[in-house]
């Protein structure tokens, strides 16, 4: 399959292409310029991938109940991904200062 530019390929089909091209570069068999090769077309499939789940993502609608009981349909908004990765930061610490005067 050759890399993608204007492909009709699926998610799935592009999924296994990538992973063909991980395996036959993590083989230790191909000439430099053949890895060269592999990654950039990795690279076209990874952005192809992306393209696929962003347009997946933007479709997804989430049902949800209103305060009235009825059920509507809403867009999915996910979160954004600083926060998912980002952790709570702690409380700073207290001031010696402060724990003799309590």
């Amino acid at each position: 399959m050759p890399a993608p530019k204007e492909t009709t390929a699926t998610f799935e089909s592009a999924l296994e292409k990538l992973e063909s091209i991980v395996h036959s570069m993590e083989s230790g068999q191909l000439p430099l310029e053949e890895l060269l090769t592999r990654y950039e077309e990795g690279t076209q499939w990874i952005r192809f991938c992306q393209d696929k789940l962003a347009t997946a993502e933007k479709r997804i609608e989430v049902i949800t109940r209103s305060a009235s009981g009825k059920t509507q349909l809403a867009d999915f908004e996910p979160e954004p991904t600083a926060r998912k990765n980002t952790p709570t930061p702690a409380p700073p610490p207290s001031e010696p200062d402060d724990l003799l005067l309590s």
